[in-house]
Formats: structure tokens, sequence, C-alpha cells
């Protein structure tokens, strides 16, 4: 819990020690902070500091230095995390219009899919509700589906595990999805809405970081789903990123990038198939 009597002696993080921060981060999580991000990562930083009662982000580098546990809650501070049920959904549309159907007509019974950077869930669980759709509107044609959620995040990792989340933003869904996969809370006083157990069993989280040499993943998937993700990287970083999903990604399997996100230049074995939509060849 913060300390609101505790009084951080030097409030302004220094050129060097932010980019003593800034140069881990890019090394280890491949995430670039110009400059620009200095007012931020200190405004982040001295929640940290409070909690741990530390007084400078000199003594506070020195001890999240020497404690691998803090760097991964230093990583989980610093890292945005962006994300909403059936975002960017002309990807959705598209594999029930293209990718399923396709499958379906291989005779494909199960479909696995990796929700890569999931952030809170929402990518993960809309794909299980796509899949679920799917399955009931074209009975006898694709019978299972299993999806994994990474993220390098511990804390996010821990709100899609739980499936919580604002009544808020899951007011905005369509009737009938909210009807046949949430639970609203009955508790007034803490507006929330639970993703049912019966979609809950089909999705997995695991913690990863895309900067591992291998990813040691559990599956070779039919999908792969990575959005908004890469664009925090430079090029031959992403590159290297998207090399290394292809160890997991079925031959004709299916990659989907974020809308701002491009393999163009790249060498890579996929073709494009739609706007930000690759099938691996």
């Amino acid at each position: 819990m913060d300390n609101p009597g505790f009084l951080i002696q030097n409030q302004e993080l220094t050129e060097k020690e932010f980019h003593t921060i800034s140069d881990y981060i890019e090394k280890n999580v491949g995430i670039k902070m110009p400059d620009a991000k200095r007012i931020m990562m200190q405004s982040r930083l001295m929640g940290r500091l409070r909690q741990l009662k530390i007084s400078t982000f000199a003594q506070y580098i020195d001890y999240a230095f020497n404690n691998e546990q803090e760097l991964i809650l230093m990583i989980d501070t610093l890292t945005t995390n962006k994300t909403e049920f059936f975002r960017e959904n002309d990807h959705f549309k598209y594999m029930t219009d293209k990718v399923l159907p396709e499958f379906a007509a291989k005779g494909k019974n199960m479909v696995k899919i990796w929700s890569a950077g999931c952030s809170s869930g929402e990518e993960p669980y809309t794909l299980a509700i796509v899949m679920q759709e799917f399955i009931r509107k074209n009975p006898g044609k694709i019978f299972n589906f299993s999806i994994t959620g990474s993220d390098i995040s511990t804390k996010v990792l821990d709100k899609a595990y739980n499936a919580v989340y604002d009544l808020s933003i899951v007011e905005q869904l369509p009737q009938n999805i909210k009807h046949d996969y949430f639970l609203k809370s009955s508790n007034a006083a803490n507006p929330v809405a639970k993703i049912k157990s019966d979609l809950r069993r089909h999705v997995s989280f695991r913690r990863l970081n895309f900067m591992d040499s291998d990813f040691c993943m559990p599956e070779i998937y039919d999908i792969i789903f990575c959005r908004n993700v890469l664009i925090y990287f430079d090029k031959p970083t992403q590159e290297r990123v998207i090399s290394k999903f292809m160890k997991y990604l079925q031959p004709d399997g299916y990659l989907f990038l974020g809308h701002s996100e491009t393999i163009f230049s790249m060498n890579l074995p996929l073709q494009t198939c739609a706007p930000t939509v690759y099938r691996k060849v």
C-alpha cells in the first residue's frame, strides 16, 4: 500500500537514470523509450518508490537491478496495455467469413489460436466468442478450439485469468453476446461482469517475453494474433519476432497483425491475404 506520508527526496529522474532504465527495457523487452517518455517513466515509477519506501530513483535502480521480481514489476509498470473487446473487428469478420469455413472444408475439427501480447484478456476472450459463435451457427463443422494468451506483464495476465471486467466496457457489446458469455455482478456497488466458465475453459494464459530466444510455446497454432504490439519495436526486432512466430504457426496458418503494422520488406514465409492478414506459405 502506498504511504502518502513518505517523501521521495529526489523527485526528478535524471537523464542518466532514465537511460539506465530505458536501455534495459529496449534490450530485454524490445520496446524503445525515447527521451519524450522520461516524464511518463518518472511518474509511473514514483508509485513503486512510495510502495517500497525508497527515497531516490538511484536507490530504486540499485534495488531493482538486484531483484528479479522487482524487474518484472518495473516492466509491468512501464509497459502500456490498451485493448478492448472486438477491437479492429474486421479481423474477426475475416476469421468468420474466410478462415474458419476454409478450416471446416478441410475437415479440421480442432482449431488452436495464440493471442500474443494479449494484455488483460479482451482479445483472447473475443476470439473464444468468435469460435463459439461459428460452432453454434455451423453445427458439425468445427467441434473444438483452444486459445493461448501470452503477455510480458504479470499484472495484466492476472486480470485476464480472473476474467472480470468493468460493466461499462461490457455494456457496449451486443445483447446476445452479453447474455451468452457474461455474468453480471448482483452487487450494485461493484458494477462488473465475468466471462462465463464455459468460455473460460477454452482459454489459458502464460507469461512470455518476445525477446526470449525461444518462446517455448506448448502448441503449434492454426492462427496467431499479434496486434498493436510490434509498433513499439524497431524494424529488425519486428522481423525477428515474426520469424520466431513462424516456428509455432502451421503451414497455411494465419497471422493477424494490427492495422498500423506491416511485414513490407521483411524476408518471411508469408503471403498477404487481406490488409494485415497473412498466410504462412
